[in-house]
């Protein structure tokens, strides 16, 4: 392991194109090259999958070898000369141009991936204008694959980038390939139709308009659209996301989400909520204005000017009446940590009350009491794609937080990294996983004491390892997160990360949406830093979301102000018990 080290950190000096450039030992030649700013174009090969060396567009002459090796299976060498952009070089690329676009179908002016095509960008660079290849072109139906995916046989060029992304990027294999040589061909695994998780990630990998999306295919083109980076809102992990919006004539409208400059902490990946997920932004169902219920019970639009004096005048009425105790604010797990962090500023200074809450599925304050005193023990997500062994406990990655799949299963396939799996459960994750131990529904409490104190070969394993990230969910709640992160820091180096179920659930509570606790997790009782800000609050904690919604039903609140949730989903209470207590509610739909 110390050799494999040194060498990771042990640098190389190669020649490219009469220039001098450095990279460390083992780096493959295209890497090394892309690392100081040399293209070496290529179809096949992509960062993080296994080596292809299939479309021969990497060619290069290096110094002392017959023959032109390919620059995406050579790894670099002291003192290697090489040269990427020869007269051979360029009459060898521009051969297998022709012999690609010997049966291509040529229909770039209608091809999805037009303006973002890679055979068609490096058919400008390299010429192939002509083909010495007279044959007709074979034609072929579409396909489509799945809901989201359909594929186009004539503009396949068989890079295999989506196989390989679907099997071992993925984990899923649903996609292979039939037959051999001239006579192959991509297909799905299960017939004629894809059985996979339809993340898209094989649309994404494809250099040419093969893989095209049905929420994309023939609606406009790439120059048409504004690129708009945002983050994903359907779960915890926060990934970036990059929208195509186009003008349409009564607006504008979202036809794609990708996120093919591999930015943010998601990289190259986007699962299938995020990239097929934003059709809700059009919903016929969207809140486009104001709503003011007549005096006949009934909603009606309204204005914005009268929508706010009304909810203003009702709200002092409220306060300066019965007090801020009768009003309670309900906030989301949804909204932005400034959104979150403004409402429940509003409820306790403007209201002056403490019902402020939101639903709470993970108890990140818990977490904050067990860690307080030990900075840097705090992980991050980015830590799941590098850590040499990780701890999961409880939970379904795979469905709850697809980026941290991403990250484990790319870490041990590309870093032998040890998982160890600790859930009640069978999951996906365990094909990876060094060990796993089965533990009763409710065993999560046990575990610690599991690990110390049992001869077990899990527990043998977990405790023999240095360093350890620890992978926690919503099963943990109070002592238990105590517990758990006790046996951590006793332990030493072990680094912890705590998920949420929700697209935001650490930011409304770090930002004070409860009715004990302000923004950081500083009691009410003793505000702290807060102590001028929040002067006149009431010293006292608040209700919390259950108790407001019986308050509100008992008929003991006069107002409640509802953002970005649904408190009564799960609560089985009559709602039209409330027809006396003021409700606003501010939400999407």
């Amino acid at each position: 392991m110390a050799e494999v080290t040194q060498n990771a950190t042990q640098n190389v000096t190669l020649t490219v194109n009469g220039t001098t450039i450095t990279a460390p030992k083992g780096t493959l030649l295209i890497e090394a090259c892309k690392q100081n700013g040399i293209e070496i174009p290529a179809f096949c090969y992509y960062p993080g999958l296994s080596l292809q060396g299939a479309c021969r567009m990497c060619v290069v002459e290096i110094e002392k070898m017959p023959k032109m090796q390919t620059a995406c299976t050579q790894p670099i060498a002291e003192g290697m000369v090489v040269q990427t952009e020869s007269e051979k070089v360029v009459q060898a690329r521009k051969a297998t141009l022709e012999i690609l676009l010997a049966n291509h179908p040529l229909d770039c002016p209608v091809c999805d991936a037009g303006g973002e095509c890679e055979l068609q960008d490096m058919t400008f660079k390299y010429g192939a204008g002509e083909s010495l290849y007279a044959e007709a072109k074979q034609h072929r139906e579409e396909q489509q694959w799945s809901p989201a995916v359909y594929y186009d046989r004539p503009r396949c060029i068989l890079c295999y980038r989506c196989t390989r992304m679907c099997g071992e990027g993925m984990d899923v294999w649903a996609l292979g390939v039939q037959n051999r040589g001239v006579s192959s061909v991509i297909s799905p695994n299960g017939g004629d139709q894809l059985d996979c998780e339809q993340c898209g990630m094989c649309i994404d990998v494809c250099p040419v308009g093969a893989l095209t999306s049905d929420s994309y295919r023939y609606k406009t083109r790439p120059w048409e659209m504004n690129h708009v980076s945002t983050v994903c809102t359907h779960c915890a992990d926060g990934c970036k996301v990059t929208l195509g919006v186009r003008q349409v004539s009564d607006g504008s409208q979202i036809v794609r989400a990708d996120n093919r400059d591999k930015s943010g902490i998601n990289g190259d990946f986007l699962c299938a909520k995020g990239r097929f997920g934003f059709d809700f932004v059009d919903s016929s169902e969207r809140l486009t204005k104001p709503l003011v219920r007549n005096a006949d019970g009934k909603l009606e639009p309204a204005t914005w000017e009268h929508a706010l004096r009304m909810a203003a005048a009702k709200l002092k009425e409220i306060r300066d009446g019965k007090g801020g105790e009768a009003i309670g604010v309900i906030g989301s797990n949804l909204c932005t940590n400034e959104e979150s962090y403004l409402l429940q500023k509003f409820a306790r200074t403007v209201l002056n009350t403490n019902n402020i809450d939101h639903d709470r599925t993970t108890d990140y304050p818990a977490f904050a009491r067990a860690m307080a005193g030990h900075p840097g023990k705090a992980a991050s997500l980015r830590e799941a794609a590098t850590a040499p062994a990780i701890l999961l406990i409880g939970g379904n990655p795979t469905e709850e937080h697809p980026l941290l799949a991403w990250n484990l299963r790319t870490n041990v396939r590309l870093n032998r990294t040890r998982l160890y799996i600790a859930n009640h459960k069978p999951i996906k994750l365990e094909r990876q996983a060094k060990a796993v131990q089965g533990l009763p529904p409710n065993g999560y409490k046990d575990l610690t004491a599991l690990l110390d104190n049992n001869d077990s070969d899990f527990a043998k394993a977990v405790l023999a390892e240095e360093s350890l990230l620890v992978i926690f969910g919503q099963d943990y709640r109070g002592g238990q997160v105590e517990a758990l992160v006790g046996w951590g820091l006793k332990r030493g180096n072990v680094r912890f990360a705590f998920l949420g179920d929700h697209a935001n659930s650490r930011g409304a509570a770090d930002m004070g949406l409860m009715p004990d606790l302000l923004p950081g997790y500083l009691p009410v009782t003793a505000p702290g830093v807060f102590a001028e800000e929040y002067s006149g609050l009431p010293a006292t904690p608040g209700k919390t979301q259950p108790e407001m919604v019986a308050a509100a039903v008992a008929g003991e609140l006069g107002a409640l102000i509802v953002v970005g949730a649904n408190p009564f989903a799960k609560s089985g209470v009559d709602r039209a018990a409330m027809r006396n207590t003021f409700v606003i509610v501010q939400d999407l739909f």
